[in-house]
């Protein structure tokens, strides 16, 4: 092989960051030992972003990580805005990293005339120039084939149930879905709690009210127990503090909410610590500001999972064996 072909085919890896979390972006750099790309990003007084990256990305395995906490919209597009100017520079192929999908909840269609946004989501990426998405725990795992393209779900379960076993008693633990939809993963919590037992709650929604939902009764033993209630986010926060009320109600113990996404629209914060819960730990994929705190709140952080993915991607490994081929 010629030198010429060899600096031609030679890989160069470089992390790039939007403006929503940039916290997140310098966790995962060190994680891979780089730094961030440097760059130049602002808004024009119409509310127009302006996006220059500062270091050539010619021939760059180029990874654009995005946080998309309120208000979404406009991370989304300086993203997009993101990828198509490391289209334009060149780079050999573009990853596009989003830690929350946005709009993942509008994943298919309740009644006619309404939009299916998570898939229009995928088709923006894709134009915008993205070869593969990274994500972490989706709202539902359809949402992998709305993107023609790699799709790396990654689930942020691991680290939150080795928060549990280092800090519960695993011999008194229920697992509780928080509805029906739920009991498959609560399934794999309950496999990598020792086989601790299940409970669901059954509840209804109105499809017409969003974020409130009318939680009815537990399905399962949960009398005395410390309850793990998992979910994928936390937003309003409504429906996770009505299934704690629930749990009391049917005589459990402690109860310990875990999500992955803590959105914690308000009044969340406020329900939350509140609602009767010892403990409600998330990841940091979204931002949490310090008005979002409060002190039964702990915030894991996803950055070493997100380094190992970009790691495997990278070096064209496998990033199922992450997940000891159960991805």
């Amino acid at each position: 092989m010629t030198t010429a072909n060899w600096i031609d085919n030679q890989k160069n890896l470089m992390l790039f960051s939007g403006r929503a979390h940039p916290e997140l972006a310098e966790q995962v750099a060190k994680e891979l030992g780089i730094e961030v790309t440097p760059q130049t990003a602002r808004d024009f007084a119409n509310g127009e972003i302006f996006v220059r990256f500062e270091e050539s990305v010619r021939g760059s395995d180029a990874f654009v990580l995005q946080s998309h906490p309120f208000p979404l919209n406009t991370w989304l597009m300086e993203q997009l805005i993101m990828i198509d100017a490391l289209k334009r520079g060149s780079a050999k192929r573009i990853t596009a990293i989003l830690p929350f999908y946005p709009y993942a909840r509008q994943d298919k269609k309740h009644r006619g005339r309404e939009p299916i946004s998570a898939r229009l989501v995928a088709d923006l990426l894709k134009t915008a120039g993205a070869d593969r998405i990274i994500t972490v725990d989706l709202h539902t795992d359809q949402i992998q084939g709305f993107f023609d393209g790699p799709v790396d779900h990654m689930h942020a379960h691991s680290q939150l149930a080795d928060h549990i076993r280092e800090g519960y008693n695993l011999e008194h633990i229920t697992v509780v879905s928080p509805d029906s939809g739920r009991v498959r993963v609560a399934e794999k919590w309950a496999d990598s709690l020792g086989g601790a037992p299940l409970a669901f709650i059954h509840k209804t929604r109105d499809p017409l009210v969003p974020n409130q939902v009318k939680s009815n009764r537990v399905v399962g033993d949960v009398e005395g127990r410390t309850c793990i209630l998992i979910d994928d986010m936390i937003d309003t926060g409504g429906t996770i503090a009505g299934a704690v009320k629930v749990l009391k109600e049917a005589g459990a113990g402690d109860v310990v909410i875990a999500a992955t996404h803590g959105v914690l629209s308000h009044p969340a914060a406020e329900r939350l610590a509140s609602c009767g819960a010892k403990e409600v730990v998330v990841t940091n994929t979204l931002p949490i500001s310090d008005d979002k705190l409060f002190p039964s709140l702990t915030v894991l952080s996803i950055a070493p999972l997100l380094g190992k993915t970009i790691r495997e991607v990278f070096e064209n490994g496998s990033v199922t064996s992450l997940f000891n081929g159960n991805a």
